[in-house]
């Protein structure tokens, strides 16, 4: 009964990370992203907010992709889901370490 529990609050975060995602590629909402975050006043004024918008709509997607795994694992106890979880927490980190050197400015 625990792992139904579980599985729940996994997937209302997965919901909630889906929402994000979604807001982000229709480039609404808070943009949950460093180089925006850390930006004075004026660099956000002259921030092209688009490239931005889209790579945190992808992380907050594969996230989400992320924490429905590990809701299925929680479920089904398949054992062989962990390494599906691994692979795509290993994609994430990776897309998003390239694609914040593929955005950030050169100087």
């Amino acid at each position: 009964m625990t792992e139904y529990i579980l599985a729940g609050v996994l997937l209302a975060i997965a919901i909630a990370l889906f929402v994000i995602s979604v807001r982000s590629f229709m480039e609404k909402g808070f943009l949950f992203n460093n180089a925006y975050i850390h930006a004075s006043e004026e660099e956000r004024k002259n921030l092209d907010k688009r490239p931005y918008y889209r790579q945190t709509a992808i992380v907050f997607l594969m996230l989400g992709g992320v924490f429905v795994i590990i809701a299925a694992e929680c479920v089904f106890k398949t054992g062989w889901l962990w390494y599906v979880e691994m692979a795509l927490i290993a994609a994430t980190i990776i897309y998003a370490i390239v694609s914040s050197v593929g955005l950030s400015p050169r100087k």
